[in-house]
Formats: C-alpha cells, structure tokens, sequence
C-alpha cells in the first residue's frame, strides 16, 4: 500500500490541460510549485496552504439547527479516509485533508455558525457513525438512494456521475451492459456503482449473454494496479476521481460515462444526517445560499467539477432505486 506522502507526491506529476479538460475544463494553468512551496496540478492547489472560500454565518439559516449543536458549536463530520482526488485526499504535507468534498462542508459549516470537528474513516463507518451519533453529517460523495433514505436524510449538493476507467489504447466503450458481458470489472463494495454492476450482470444473464466477474480490492491503488497488470478489465467508479487518475497515470483512458442512479434517473451526490437528526433542512438552507452567493461555483470550479453543479439542493429527491 502506498503511503499518503507517496500518493500526494505523484498527484503533483499530473499533466495540467488533460486534467482540467477531463474534469470540466475549468482551467489550463500550468502544473508548478508556488513561491511558497505549495504544489500545483494545473489550478488546483495540493499543498496543506488551501486558501479555502470562506462563508458567514447567516443568523436565520443558524437558527435551523437543533439548539445542542449550536450550544457545542461545532458540527462533527465524517469522511472516507480512501484517497480520492479531487474529491477528498491528503496534501503534501501528509496530514491536511482536501479536496471539493471538505471545501463544502466547510462553506455550509460556515454558514451554520459552526466549526468543523472532521474525522476520516472507512467508508462502511461512516454510516456507522451516523447511526451511534458520532457524526452529524457526512460529506464524502454520498449517493442518494431509496434503501438509504430509510435511514438518512439528504441535502444534494452535486451530480452523480460515475466512469468506466480501462488501460489506454483500448478500442472498447462501454454505453450499456451489453458492453461489459463476460467482462472483468472491479468495484467498490457497498457503492451504488456495485449496484448498478450487479444489476448490468443480471440483465446480461437475462438476456442470454454472458455476466459480469465482479472483482474487489481493498484500496484504488490495488484496483489500479490489477488495471495494468491485465486482471481486470475495468474499474467502475466515481467519474471525477477517474477523469483524475487517467490525467494522473497517463496509463489508462475513461471508456463510458452514465448516472450513478443507472439508465433512468440522474443520480445526486448529497450531505447525509441521521433521519430525523433535525439537521437536513439546515444544510439545504446553508448549500442554496453558497449556490445564490457564488461561493460554491467558485469551490466547484478549483477542483474542476463545474459540469457537476445543481442549481438548487433537493431534500430526500428520488435516488437510486432497491435492487
């Protein structure tokens, strides 16, 4: 396993144009070091230095939050400890969290009057820790979904769209699942990408056609490395932590794109709470007023997630469907 030092080092070799053009385009700034040492890839700063947009506290929106975390005055957070730029990652120093993904919930903390008390675990424990009450909210590229709705409420904040990454010079594109037939593909578990992989494999079975060989690994660099090494075919994930990896390794090329909610809905990234917690309408309130104030296009637009933007945040809208 790779070592976050090692991990933020090779991020800062990316190519800056292949980057920003795959991720939205919102740049073609070159890769450098700044005066200050702080390491660039393209326009997106990488160092601990973040510089990160700032909100203010805007009394009628703090007043939506139950009265004990405001009398505690922070909002405990939960994020993946897996590294997934640009969305949450380390920075060079090895120990500062970044990425679009704590840019925005610190915008809404912002907003709420609150200071951010963030901790990154495993995916899994994240909603772990939503159900004990460690966590009042997660910001960590959450799928809305209706098996989840059961147990969480959402406030969405981007669009969910999921890639299809396979080793460069591959002449296959991947449009419907017909197209991964008899294919080795690997996934993360527990993900609405698995979901949909596993639905795709049934189809195909249904149809006739040879399923799905559904691989897992423990990290996106064992996933990577059964990449190159032939073992797999295609890894199905997040579409901006993909565009990212392919601008990064130079080794690999996005081969399909869909909704991470499947063929019929546009899929929703959303802050996660408890249900009934009495916390999703604060974090509504707090992501309209980032997106009419501007601030939240502009946290988009350095980690080059534009194309991903919503125009509003949706409580609980229609997510994934069961299986």
């Amino acid at each position: 396993m790779l070592s976050r030092r090692v991990l933020a080092a090779s991020f800062a070799a990316l190519v800056a144009a292949p980057l920003l053009s795959a991720c939205g385009g919102d740049s073609d700034a070159a890769t450098g070091t700044g005066a200050a040492g702080t390491k660039k890839v393209g326009n997106i700063n990488i160092g601990p230095d973040q510089h990160r947009v700032r909100g203010e506290k805007v009394d009628r929106i703090a007043a939506l939050v139950p009265a004990a975390i405001r009398k505690r005055g922070t909002l405990k957070l939960g994020q993946s400890a897996d590294a997934s730029p640009p969305l949450g990652f380390y920075a060079t120093d090895d120990k500062t969290r970044i990425g679009s993904e704590i840019d925005l919930a610190t915008l809404v903390a912002d907003t709420l009057g609150l200071k951010l008390d963030n901790d990154e675990v495993s995916w899994e424990n994240l909603f772990v820790g939503l159900d004990s009450g460690k966590f009042d909210a997660v910001f960590s590229n959450v799928t809305v979904t209706e098996e989840r709705k059961e147990k969480y409420d959402f406030a969405t904040y981007r669009l969910d769209n999921i890639a299809f990454e396979a080793k460069k010079g591959t002449s296959w594109k991947v449009e419907g699942p017909k197209d991964v037939a008899g294919k080795t593909v690997a996934v993360s578990s527990g993900t609405n990408q698995e979901k949909i992989l596993v639905d795709w494999s049934r189809q195909n079975e249904k149809a006739g056609r040879e399923p799905v060989s559904i691989k897992y690994f423990q990290k996106d660099t064992d996933y990577y490395l059964a990449l190159q090494s032939g073992r797999i075919d295609a890894y199905l994930g997040p579409s901006p932590s993909a565009a990212y990896h392919v601008a990064s390794a130079g080794q690999s090329e996005i081969v399909g794109t869909l909704s991470g909610a499947g063929d019929k809905l546009q899929g929703k990234i959303a802050a996660t709470t408890k249900k009934g917690s009495g916390l999703v309408d604060a974090y509504a309130a707090a992501l309209d007023h980032v997106i009419e104030n501007g601030s939240y296009a502009k946290v988009l637009k350095r980690w080059g997630l534009s194309s991903e933007a919503v125009k509003k945040s949706e409580i609980n809208p229609p997510g994934l469907p069961k299986t």
